[in-house]
């Protein structure tokens, strides 16, 4: 369940939903009145605990967050809210008489959008608001829009009964691989959304196609493969997707070259899309089907190191992940 709360209102007439985190009531008590005269809705909280609590049963659209605050302290409480995916896109602003330099690194260093300092004045406090409530709006809709791209990406996946689980089990397997082989944080965060839609695509597929149980034509096989293109069409309008379109477009590339739809070979193949391929031939070779039955993780192994030998998958990758499954297995 996200907690990224909606946003009400425009450039204009806007509204929303405001927590004030102070624990000086004379400080907070000013900054509820500035704001609820400018039609806002307020909530308020005395310490850090009592703020996380609030947030977590209703979210606001923006926190006013003081910093000498009993435990945890402003700049602990910006912290965990900006360490929770589900919070971090929600705008804080940090209120502090604190004037070194130190303390405003660590306010940015806690992810803190803004500083006010105190006492705060009532423009400053408007136009900061206003501005990141603006911001916010846009990236609520950013994130209803990747939204409706996974929603569409299960629906492709529930077309076919067998395939269920197969989007989720990609997406926890590529984004602990991601991290276990040191990539960076946006680069795991790609894995984990890639695990889920990089077959988006195969919306445009027949079903005919999509699930006929004999091999494919050679027509049907060109059809088949437009997935991969089609897919980062319906993508390609959110630059958020950056680090993702590359694992729709090259999942079925090849390291020997004999992959599609660009026939990229060597380290010319994305490095995201590396990792998305390994645990793709993992997952579909361990899964039952009504031809198969699926195979052992030992058999598995063995059918992954002979393709590495054809040329196909990175042998670095794929051996890091066969560790990562005999350790989890081993655990």
């Amino acid at each position: 369940m996200h907690l990224t709360p909606s946003y009400n209102g425009d450039a204009q007439g806007m509204s929303g939903k405001i927590l004030v985190v102070d624990d000086d009531m004379v400080s907070r008590a000013a900054v509820c009145q500035m704001l609820r005269e400018e039609g806002f809705v307020v909530t308020e909280a005395v310490d850090g605990t009592t703020a996380l609590e609030q947030f977590s049963k209703d979210p606001p659209d923006l926190v006013l967050l003081d910093v000498i605050m009993p435990e945890p302290n402003g700049f602990e409480v910006c912290q965990r809210l900006k360490d929770d995916p589900e919070t971090r896109l929600t705008p804080v602003v940090l209120l502090t008489g604190l004037e070194s330099t130190g303390d405003r690194v660590q306010g940015i260093e806690a992810g803190a959008d803004e500083f006010l300092s105190k006492p705060v004045e009532s423009v400053e406090l408007m136009a900061r608001v206003r501005s990141l409530l603006n911001l916010k709006r846009f990236t609520d809709d950013l994130e209803r829009a990747e939204n409706v791209i996974l929603a569409l990406a299960s629906a492709i996946e529930a077309r076919d009964p067998l395939t269920e689980g197969h989007c989720q089990r990609l997406s926890d397997y590529s984004s602990r691989l991601a991290e276990r082989i040191g990539l960076g944080p946006e680069d795991v965060d790609a894995c984990r959304i890639g695990g889920v839609v990089h077959d988006v695509g195969k919306i445009i597929i027949p079903d005919a196609v999509l699930m006929k149980p004999a091999k494919l034509t050679e027509d049907e096989w060109v059809i088949m493969k437009q997935h991969t293109t089609r897919g980062e069409e319906i993508c390609k309008g959110l630059k958020s997707f950056k680090n993702v379109l590359p694992i729709i477009r090259h999942h079925h590339e090849k390291r020997d070259g004999s992959g599609y739809p660009d026939g990229l070979s060597g380290d010319d193949v994305p490095m995201n899309a590396r990792v998305l391929q390994v645990v793709d031939v993992f997952d579909a070779l361990r899964a039952e089907r009504p031809y198969k039955k699926g195979f052992s993780v030992e058999k598995t192994f063995s059918i992954l190191r002979e393709e590495v030998e054809k040329g196909w998958w990175d042998p670095d990758i794929t051996e890091q992940f066969m560790a990562m499954i005999e350790e989890e297995t081993a655990a």
